[in-house]
């Protein structure tokens, strides 16, 4: 599979992996597995802030999940020494949604990075998961997702 070719036929052009933001790594490769940071909405304007159920729809969050699995990708392409090919699951994401607490559409949310990694990586990018609410977020972002992946 050539990932960076799939993701150009989608449009997407990875970013330079995100610096992390305090006193962590952005990943840790241990054997086969790689464990990613979480990675908070942003984009090429800068971060995607905002409350589900209160100033943000669930579309708009959507769009803010799939641009954390952007970053997510842009790591694991760090982590593999520049090639993602070497991609052979993603296993889980954590993904936590700064919702109001009758906000209950969490999931839905997410699936905005889980059907962007589908689209994707094809069956390499189906996962197991979490979706929970946050009632904040740091910087303000309206989704933070975390990921592991098993790569060769």
């Amino acid at each position: 599979m050539n990932i960076e070719a799939k993701l150009k036929d989608l449009g997407v052009t990875l970013p330079e992996a995100p610096a992390p933001a305090a006193n962590y790594v952005p990943y840790v490769v241990a054997g086969d597995m790689v464990y990613v940071s979480g990675q908070i909405s942003s984009d090429e304007n800068g971060l995607i802030t905002g409350t589900l159920g209160a100033d943000m729809d669930v579309a708009a969050g959507q769009l803010a999940a799939k641009r954390c699995a952007i970053s997510l990708l842009a790591q694991l392409k760090a982590a593999c020494g520049g090639d993602l090919d070497r991609l052979v699951q993603v296993v889980k994401l954590g993904a936590f949604v700064n919702s109001t607490a009758d906000f209950t559409q969490q999931p839905q949310v997410v699936n905005g990075a889980s059907d962007f990694l589908v689209a994707a990586l094809g069956d390499a990018g189906r996962h197991a998961r979490a979706a929970v609410s946050a009632p904040s977020l740091p910087m303000g972002v309206a989704v933070e997702i975390d990921a592991v992946f098993q790569i060769k």
